[in-house]
């Protein structure tokens, strides 16, 4: 894994994983947040706490990344009527008397950056992803899933 992409994992994580333990400190801040149709808002808050937590903390253990992964992907969908609603309504959070407008929009396409950056650690390492040699000895011998060609060293 490059430098640059375990530094943005390391962020990733605590990312989540910090915006897990506000959700749990703070439930409050979250309430507005919530649509109305949606039941058991204050239980619904500290569930995407805990998830964000296990998530964040899972996603830097190789052995569960790409679990953590999907489950930040699949997070991030459940958590955007929240953000709609938020957008939808010019919901104000934090104790403010209105809400903050066309940020609200602004903010709405980043989930989908959010959800590019877990999917980012959905795919295998390529390190660990077996490849066929791309020209020279062995290149239309062995495709994936094949035994490779003597000498690669693969296998």
């Amino acid at each position: 894994m490059s430098r640059l992409r375990r530094v943005l994992l390391w962020v990733m994580g605590m990312f989540y994983a910090g915006s897990g333990v506000i959700h749990l400190v703070d439930p409050g801040f979250y309430v507005p947040m919530m649509p109305p149709y949606l039941p058991w808002h204050l239980g619904l808050i500290y569930l995407s706490g805990l998830a964000e937590i296990v998530l964040g903390v899972a996603v830097l253990v190789p052995a569960t990344r790409r679990v953590a992964a999907w489950g930040i992907i699949l997070l991030l969908v459940a958590i955007f009527p929240a953000n709609l609603h938020i957008a939808l309504h010019d919901v104000p959070l934090g104790g403010r008397a209105q809400g903050f407008g066309i940020w609200n929009w602004v903010r709405l396409p980043f989930q989908a950056v959010f959800i590019a950056w877990a999917c980012w650690y959905t795919f295998s390492s390529p390190a660990v992803r077996p490849r066929a040699p791309a020209s020279g000895y062995g290149a239309a011998a062995w495709t994936p899933g094949s035994s490779p060609p003597c000498g690669s060293g693969r296998g």
